[in-house]
């Protein structure tokens, strides 16, 4: 006997052929889904792993980039203090010795003239207080207040003599 088909075998068979179908398109589905969630985890990590290093390279940068940052400051800042310092330093020194060689000078000077007023009055004195003068091309001497002798002429109680060129 053979058997004949009915409408309710076929949409039996076709219901589990669509059924078997569904469920093979699930797997499929699901192994795909299953690959792609597995390329993208890696992908994502290989990403992750791009972004830390950079980050990482970024950071040493930046870090370096501060090492240096503070260094020029400083250089320039000792740089302005050493200049104000020693030129400071040096402008005192110059200007103590100035002092000391002006002092010194004065020193000397006041020596001289001491040496000078005694020289002076040391003259005055082996001269007689005799002073010599010139005027309107004439020349005269002057004699200690006092001296009896013939003179030309009397000047704050001076007796004054003419000298001759003859």
């Amino acid at each position: 006997m053979e058997r004949t088909s009915t409408a309710n075998d076929l949409t039996d068979r076709l219901r589990r052929r669509l059924e078997s179908e569904r469920r093979e398109i699930e797997e499929l589905t699901a192994s795909e889904l299953r690959k792609l969630a597995e390329n993208s985890r890696r992908v994502a990590r290989n990403a992750l792993g791009t972004i830390e290093r950079d980050t990482a390279e970024a950071t040493g940068k930046m870090r370096e980039l501060l090492a240096k940052a503070w260094q020029r400051p400083l250089i320039v800042g000792l740089s302005l203090w050493l200049g104000f310092f020693g030129g400071s330093w040096a402008t005192m020194r110059w200007l103590s010795t100035s002092i000391q060689d002006r002092i010194e000078t004065l020193g000397e000077l006041n020596t001289r003239t001491e040496w000078a007023r005694a020289m002076l009055a040391e003259i005055e004195e082996t001269t007689w207080g005799v002073e010599l003068m010139e005027s309107s091309g004439e020349r005269w001497v002057s004699l200690p207040a006092g001296t009896p002798v013939r003179t030309a002429f009397t000047m704050e109680g001076r007796p004054y003599l003419k000298l001759s060129r003859e």
